[in-house]
C-alpha cells in the first residue's frame, strides 16, 4: 500500500506558486471647473494656505476657485487654464513664490503685475493675497460721449481713500474700490477675464473684493508694473 501511495504521489502533477498580479496605480483625473468632491475641498485648502482666495472650502469648483486656480499657474509659469493636472499637483507640493516687482518696497503694499495680470498684497514683507486680475484693455474707447484709451497707469502710488459696497461711476459700476490714482481703482467685478478688459482701473473676483480692503489701509503703496 505504501509503495502504491508513493507511485501515485511521484505521478501528480507539481503546483507552482502563481506570482502575484502587480498594483497598477492610476494617476488621479486632472480637476477641471464644474467638479465637486473632497479633492476640490483639498484644492481649497492648500490654495487658501498659499494666500490665494478660492472662497470656502466648500468642495465644489466653481468661478471663485477657478480665478484662484488661474492666478496660482500664472505665479508658477504656466498657462491659466483652470485644470488641475499632475503638473499642477506638483507645484501646489512645492509652489513658487510671487517675484516681487519691487524688492525694496514698503513692507505693506500692493503689486500690480500688468504683463501677468496678477495683484499681490504684501503685509510686514511677506504675500498676504496673491489674485487674478484684469487691468485696461488697451483700447480707445468712448462712453456717452467721452473718449478716452483703456490704459491702467504705471508707477509708484499709494491708496488715496476707498468707497463702501458699489459706487456708479462715469464708466460703470465698481464694488468696494480702493482709489491709487485720480479715478483709478482695484476694485470688485462681476467679469474678471484672464484677458485685459477694463478701462484702465484693476478689476478683481467679487469675493476677493471683499477681502482687499481688510488688508489695505489708506497710505499703503501701490506699485504698477509692465
Amino acid at each position: 500500500m505504501l509503495g502504491i501511495a508513493l507511485a501515485a504521489a511521484l505521478a501528480a502533477p507539481t503546483l507552482q506558486a502563481v506570482p502575484a498580479t502587480p498594483t497598477v496605480q492610476t494617476a488621479p483625473a486632472p480637476v477641471r471647473p464644474g467638479a465637486d468632491g473632497p479633492q476640490v475641498r483639498d484644492l481649497q485648502k492648500r490654495l487658501r494656505a498659499l494666500k490665494y482666495d478660492p472662497g470656502s472650502a466648500n468642495g465644489h469648483y466653481g468661478e471663485t476657485t477657478r480665478a484662484a486656480v488661474w492666478a496660482f499657474q500664472k505665479v508658477n509659469g504656466m498657462r491659466p487654464t483652470g485644470v488641475v493636472n499632475a503638473r499642477v499637483r506638483k507645484a501646489l507640493a512645492k509652489p513658487r513664490i510671487p517675484k516681487a516687482l519691487k524688492p525694496h518696497g514698503a513692507r505693506n503694499r500692493v503689486e500690480i503685475d500688468l504683463s501677468r495680470q496678477l495683484l499681490v498684497v504684501y503685509r510686514k514683507g511677506r504675500p498676504a493675497l496673491i489674485t487674478h486680475i484684469s487691468t485696461g484693455s488697451g483700447r480707445r474707447y468712448c462712453d456717452n460721449g467721452r473718449c478716452g484709451m483703456a490704459r491702467t497707469p504705471v508707477g509708484d502710488f499709494r491708496v488715496t481713500r476707498r468707497v463702501k459696497g458699489w459706487r456708479k461711476s462715469a464708466l460703470g459700476y465698481m464694488y468696494k474700490p480702493l482709489y491709487f490714482h485720480n479715478g483709478y481703482a482695484m476694485h470688485g467685478s462681476l467679469s474678471v477675464p484672464r484677458h485685459p478688459a477694463s478701462h484702465g482701473c484693476v478689476r478683481i473676483p467679487m469675493h476677493t473684493a471683499d477681502l482687499l480692503p481688510r488688508l489695505v489701509r489708506n497710505g499703503d503703496r501701490v506699485y504698477v508694473r509692465r
